[in-house]
């Protein structure tokens, strides 16, 4: 026993010793200052960038979108519902499995609708739709849809109706006021359903109603609920965007983000896309930017331009 006793105080002095001499001779190295990294928005694309309605949507399947999104490198995808093939399960299901292999989001779901009709059938009819695809959005696994006020289409023609900047005369027999009483009522009844499925809906500046931002509030903070903020296009505001984009920024839940390469196909927007980052990101604004590329160059080229462009924006 004695002999074990003067073993073990013969190593606790041993070691003793050692780490008197590491702590005496041995100084840790100098560790660099490491600075906390920015945080930067995610980057997605829309599929309608690849499509832009140009020939048959058969020519330029989601599958095929989302394989491209992936090699240049976003992180996310947005889905134009009119571009899908099928709202079958199994299809949507695909969808799902394909982005996710992919390295993809799926982060927004682009749809239409519209509830300035005077006749009441067709707002209902229009209500059904809108909960049809929040119930679509759930099925993908995508948290955000995007909404439109919808318009009077007193001037049938889009490119017309684009000529003069997306302003049209206000039926006879009927105000704009009516008309945001519709709006705010069709929304109000599609909300449980959101809330169900937790889908926010994002009302877009789209034209019509939506067309300045003034117009979105007044439909967002009327309707005043979590699960309807707003979808922010940088490129749908002719006039005062920057001062607009301010305006809508601390309700915004989704930015899209327009490109012009080759320019536009109704009109080319000079934005200071550096310029539209400080407004977002001083709101604290940390979701996604989706871009959607409407010039006439080759998306395959545009596309991987724009995601240089809009990331160098968002991470300066």
């Amino acid at each position: 026993m004695k002999n074990r006793r003067d073993f073990l105080k013969a190593s606790a002095a041993v070691a003793a010793g050692a780490g008197l001499i590491t702590t005496g001779c041995a100084q840790p190295a100098p560790q660099p200052e490491v600075k906390p990294l920015k945080p930067t928005n995610r980057i997605g694309v829309s599929t309608y960038s690849f499509w832009q309605f140009n020939g048959p949507k058969e020519n330029t399947p989601i599958e095929y979108c989302i394989d491209k999104a992936a090699e240049m490198g976003f992180d996310g995808v947005e889905l134009l519902l009119v571009q899908m093939a099928s709202e079958e399960n199994s299809y949507l299901q695909s969808l799902k499995r394909r982005a996710f292999h992919a390295g993809l989001d799926l982060m927004g779901f682009s749809t239409h609708q519209g509830y300035v009709f005077a006749d009441k059938a067709m707002r209902d009819s229009e209500i059904a739709k809108t909960i049809s695809q929040i119930e679509l959005a759930y099925q993908l696994g995508i948290p955000t849809m995007r909404l439109n006020t919808g318009r009077w289409r007193t001037i049938e023609s889009f490119d017309e109706f684009m000529a003069n900047k997306g302003i049209e005369p206000t039926p006879e027999g009927h105000t704009d006021d009516e008309a945001f009483a519709w709006v705010i009522d069709a929304i109000q009844q599609c909300l449980p359903v959101a809330e169900k499925c937790g889908v926010v809906l994002g009302l877009e500046n789209h034209w019509g109603l939506g067309r300045t931002a003034e117009g979105v509030l007044r439909i967002v903070n009327e309707v005043n609920s979590p699960w309807l903020q707003i979808t922010s296009d940088t490129g749908n505001f002719l006039e005062r965007q920057y001062e607009q984009l301010e305006m809508m920024a601390p309700q915004t839940f989704l930015v899209q983000a327009k490109t012009y390469f080759g320019g536009g196909k109704w009109y080319t927007l000079d934005i200071d896309y550096k310029k539209v980052a400080e407004i977002f990101q001083k709101a604290g604004y940390k979701g996604y930017v989706s871009i959607e590329f409407e010039g006439n160059e080759d998306p395959l080229v545009a596309v991987p331009k724009s995601l240089e462009m809009i990331r160098e924006a968002f991470s300066a």
